[in-house]
């Protein structure tokens, strides 16, 4: 095609296309260090965006554009001198408003004690209070898009770097000499959104009354053992509690800040719906335990309510998403739940963060989430300018429309680099029992790796990645820490279509039907796998899974893609259902601290062998062992980690990801970009935002970017 036959529209999406590859590729990002056992300081390096010296015109100008798109890792600071804190506070119109009609106590009286106070510097400037703030979201299954702007209910937490360690809910914290013991230190005077105060007794009520509760908590969280031996949790005073461990364990401050089941906050383990936090409101939820009253009783308020007992009640009620009348600690709480069209948040009155002026966070008054019936409608919205602030379901393949109705949108574009091996995986249903045959093959290892080297990963990479990603295994970022080595990232994730049918030949799947397809050796007819998708998710699962489809046609394999909503798909992993299930590997480059998506040792979420996970995190009580003698040993390396110094946590890290790789428990395909999450589309009046925030699990993205101090300015 001559230049001369392109339409604007079509020379700017070349343009875009060309210019956003260069970028990426021009564009190191920040290298994610994996934290060291004890809380230090890791330091930052920044993205380079400038050419090199003599890079032809063309590079230049994508640089140059880069700029814009890809800019500087930036965020708002905690400050920690008492003597920096401010003496007066202010409070948002709408809550002075209910102050004086004598509906709520006044600001000062609503924070914590003034040593206890969590001070927050915002980015540029401060604030102004109001506005409500538009995004979209997809459905009950999507919490996460409010769990984790609301991150600020954690333990402990990430700076905007993702590498240091820095208070939240706990204003410090101390590691024993003998790295058995850690004390958290709570903020004296916060309170939980009605009011009620924050103390040690929501921990204790916690570990009590909820997670050694059996039938709340069937299998131990593995992030609260230390090879294989469970933690305990102690009250030391009303405002001081201590995890003790029969080992060493350091390595739990991370635990604790990190994305995990004892770490990522009540309102995130709430929506999950796995009542893990490590802490939880008890004034509020001992009503609907039989502890309290009878089990007879528990049940007739359940079924009252709709429910079938006090588990599935009590699971509801746990959740801030579904149940505008749980208590948070998050700078904005529900009032319109997430099963409706429209999820509501307003601002939580008690609040225990301030800005340095003494403005009592956060400055906006309220989120308002519009279903979006899939994400090719939220996109559609995006590029209208309908939200103020978007990145979850923002579609890398949209980039080049995006930039063409920025201006008339009124919003800017932002690329936010990830550093996980793969956007999309294919997570192989390693404990699936459910076809004899089709079990056997999925836990053959030559089965697996001639899948892997049936797909053309650089026709996904141009087709949905428009060309900005990093074809390869599922091995994060030769960049970060726990990297094994670049060729890992390639090793069995490139095409070899010849090696393929070799291995699947050698298989004794040699004989194949009319259309070219193998026969099952069992005698019954075509081979055909089945491949779960999730529909209305971050990047096009279906249409990926087609395409993989086609390229297996090359060696024979059958594959039937079947799209499936969200809580349903998971349901199926969940009971080792799923033959293979495409989802991302997020989080997994930090191996240690978000481990579902490289390992099936997450009861949370396990979609290469929920069993294996049960057995794992059970210490071999409940679940199934698994066969595979490596797989074996990579929970073994992974278990022991967990109490060794850093650099032996390094090397078992990698020698983790080799197995992983060699294994193909889960198949990669693309990954290192910004097509998860790391799309974001900013309206112009909205302030405080970053150019550029880590894209990252273990970071709550994008609660370290500040969105307590997002403002708008007109």
């Amino acid at each position: 095609m001559s230049l001369k036959k392109l339409t604007r529209r079509e020379f700017l999406w070349l343009s875009t296309v060309s210019a956003t590859s260069a970028i990426i590729a021009s564009c190191a990002p920040a290298p994610t260090p994996v934290p060291p056992p004890a809380p230090t300081t890791a330091p930052v390096v920044q993205p380079t965006v400038a050419p090199p010296t003599g890079a032809p015109a063309a590079t230049k100008a994508a640089a140059k554009l880069g700029d814009t798109l890809v800019g500087k890792l930036e965020g708002p600071a905690i400050i920690r001198e008492t003597a920096q804190f401010p003496k007066t506070f202010k409070e948002a119109p709408m809550l002075a408003d209910l102050v004086k009609a004598g509906k709520l106590p006044e600001v000062a009286k609503r924070l914590p004690e003034s040593a206890d106070l969590m001070v927050v510097k915002p980015l540029k400037e401060i604030g102004k209070y109001g506005g409500n703030w538009r995004r979209a979201f997809t459905g009950p299954a999507d919490h996460e898009n409010g769990n984790r702007i609301n991150s600020a209910d954690k333990v402990l937490h990430f700076d905007y770097t993702g590498n240091k360690i820095v208070p939240a809910l706990a204003k410090d914290w101390k590691v024993s000499d003998d790295g058995k013991t850690i004390t958290i230190y709570l903020r004296k005077g916060a309170k939980w959104s009605d009011g009620a105060p924050f103390t040690a007794n929501d921990f204790m009520f916690w570990y009590e009354d909820v997670y050694l509760n059996k039938a709340l908590v069937a299998t131990p969280f593995f992030e609260f053992q230390i090879n294989g031996k469970d933690g305990v949790m102690k009250k030391v005073d009303d405002y001081t509690v201590a995890f003790e461990f029969p080992e060493a364990y350091p390595y739990f401050v991370y635990i604790l800040a990190g994305s995990t089941s004892m770490g990522a906050g009540f309102a995130t383990r709430g929506g999950f719906q796995t009542n893990g936090g490590a802490y939880c409101p008890g004034q509020y939820l001992k009503q609907f335990l039989p502890k309290y009253s009878s089990e007879d009783a528990a049940n007739a308020k359940a079924k009252a309510a709709g429910f079938d007992n006090w588990i599935s009640y009590f699971k509801n009620r746990y959740s801030w998403a579904l149940n505008p009348d749980c208590p948070t600690m998050t700078p904005w709480k529900t009032v319109s739940p997430i099963n409706t069209p429209t999820w509501g948040m307003e601002r939580n009155p008690y609040f225990w963060q301030v800005d340095t002026e003494g403005n009592q966070l956060p400055y906006i008054d309220k989120l308002t989430m519009t279903l979006a019936e899939n994400t090719e409608v939220a996109n559609l919205r995006a590029i209208a300018g309908e939200y103020d602030n978007q990145e979850r379901h923002m579609a890398l393949a949209k980039l080049p429309v995006f930039l063409e109705n920025a201006a008339k949108g009124n919003y800017t574009v932002h690329l936010d680099p990830a550093f996980n091996g793969s956007d999309v995986a294919l997570h192989m249903g390693n404990a699936y029992e459910g076809d004899a045959e089709i079990s056997k093959l999925i836990k053959n290892k030559d089965f697996r790796h001639a899948l892997s080297l049936g797909i053309d990963r650089d026709q996904l990479n141009e087709a949905f990645w428009l060309g900005v990603g990093v074809p390869g295994s599922t091995a994060p970022s030769p960049d970060t820490i726990y990297s094994p080595g670049a060729e890992w990232n390639k090793k069995w994730a490139t095409l070899d279509l010849k090696q393929a049918n070799d291995l699947l030949d050698k298989l004794g799947l040699d004989k194949k039907d009319g259309e070219g397809f193998r026969l099952r050796a069992d005698g019954k007819g075509r081979l055909r796998l089945e491949m779960i998708t999730v529909g209305g998710a971050f990047v096009p699962y279906t249409q990926i899974g087609e395409m993989i489809k086609q390229h297996w046609k090359k060696i024979g394999i059958d594959v039937d893609v079947k799209e499936t909503e969200r809580n349903l798909a998971f349901g199926k992993t969940a009971n080792n259902e799923q033959q293979i299930i495409l989802w991302a590997n997020d989080g997994s480059e930090m191996l240690y601290l978000f481990a579902r998506h490289a390992l099936p040792v997450d009861t949370a979420e396990s979609h290469m062998g929920m069993a294996f996970a049960q057995w794992y995190a059970s210490g071999g009580t409940k679940g199934k062992k698994p066969d595979d003698p490596e797989m074996i040993r990579a929970f073994d390396l992974f278990r022991k980690a967990f109490g060794q110094k850093e650099a032996d946590q390094i090397a078992a890290a990698k020698e983790i990801w080799k197995i992983i790789v060699e294994q193909q428990w889960s198949i990669g395909t693309v990954g290192q970009s910004p097509a998860f999450m790391g799309v974001r589309l900013v309206k112009n009046n909205m302030g405080n935002v970053p150019e550029r925030q880590v894209n990252a699990q273990h970071a709550r993205t994008p609660y370290t970017a500040g969105p307590a101090t997002f403002f708008f300015k007109s």
